[in-house]
């Protein structure tokens, strides 16, 4: 079986931030709005309303690094098709001929540089604005490849791809080989991730990609016999109801849950991939800065068994039992260390 160095470099990553950031930010009502809650009309106004903060590039990233985050993953494009990177010349639905007036994907991968994040882009598959993914899908794939292009010609080397949305066509060809050969000519090193979404979770998919994914549900082990290459796997959880931000959201997860999903992760050797929604400043919610700084702080403690270590074959007494979270406030979780198990006695 081959082993890419660039999974293995990315189960090392461990732990990223999840960031969905766009229009739908200032409506905030969550990522969906322009499907659910609101007309395209209305929508659409909330481009010239669009300008976050010089400075949110810089403190997105900060809470990432004091989280613990080695990766930041940020949707360049989602659903709705307005894209936080200059297109080009593809369209003008874009952050800089929006009120913002700029590159705010430049702003963001030139402040993961400087503090050493690994910048991940996620780019939607499926788009409510671009006419011709409902008239001319053939056309729209070929300007998906033209917008990915861009990606990867023009913000140095990038982490990687993490695409969603191939589920809402599922019997049409989506020439992901010429997708994915793309990638692979300007960034040789990049993972590439797609999603497989609530309905299919761990499932291995296109030789080319490089994860499987389990969306807001506990990694697994998977599968590899009929895989010839070795694959990483990634579970992407959210704090609230909402990828993006929604004012009204407070129906959160408690810290020890999102603990818990840490470690199983690790447990399986999977990365961890936690959401942030950002404000349509692009400034993090004072309940979001609370969770990540309180999450960071239990991080730095077990950082030397969450990031490098991989499960181990070790027989323990009441291996059934991955956690247990006892009255008096102690967290449990047998993990795998280096080269034997270990007990970590965590107080919350």
């Amino acid at each position: 079986m081959i082993i890419e160095n660039r999974i293995k470099k990315f189960e090392n990553l461990g732990f990223g931030m999840f960031v969905h950031f766009g229009l739908y930010s200032v409506h905030g009502k969550g990522e969906w709005a322009y499907n659910i809650n609101i007309t395209p009309k209305d929508y659409e106004k909330l481009f010239y309303s669009f300008s976050p903060d010089k400075d949110w590039a810089k403190n997105l990233v900060s809470a990432a690094k004091g989280a613990g985050c080695k990766y930041i993953t940020i949707t360049t494009r989602h659903h709705d098709g307005f894209s936080l990177y200059d297109t080009c010349g593809l369209n003008e639905y874009d952050a800089p001929h929006s009120a913002a007036g700029r590159d705010l994907i430049r702003e963001f991968v030139d402040e993961c540089n400087k503090e050493e994040i690994v910048p991940f882009f996620y780019h939607t598959l499926l788009d409510w604005h671009e006419k011709s993914y409902k008239e001319n899908f053939p056309k729209y794939l070929e300007y998906l490849r033209a917008s990915v292009e861009i990606l990867c010609k023009n913000y140095g080397k990038i982490g990687g791809l993490w695409f969603d949305g191939m589920w809402d066509k599922k019997d049409e060809n989506w020439e992901e080989d010429e997708l994915y050969s793309l990638i692979r000519k300007y960034q040789p090193d990049a993972m590439i991730i797609n999603n497989t979404g609530l309905s299919a979770r761990g499932e291995l998919g296109h030789i080319e990609l490089d994860s499987v994914t389990f969306e807001r549900g506990r990694p697994r082990p998977i599968n590899l016999d009929d895989s010839p290459k070795y694959i990483a796997s990634e579970m992407c959880q959210i704090f609230g109801n909402y990828w993006g931000y929604a004012k009204r959201d407070f129906n959160f997860k408690s810290l020890i849950e999102i603990i818990e999903d840490f470690c199983i992760c690790r447990r399986y050797g999977a990365n961890y991939l936690l959401n942030i929604g950002p404000m349509g400043n692009g400034q993090l919610r004072p309940l979001d800065k609370a969770m990540l700084g309180a999450l960071g702080e239990w991080v730095d403690i077990y950082k030397e068994a969450l990031y490098l270590p991989r499960p181990a074959k070790i027989e323990i007494e009441n291996k059934e039992k991955n956690f247990l979270l006892k009255g008096n406030g102690c967290y449990y979780f047998f993990a795998y260390d280096l080269e034997v198990s270990a007990n970590i006695n965590v107080e919350l």
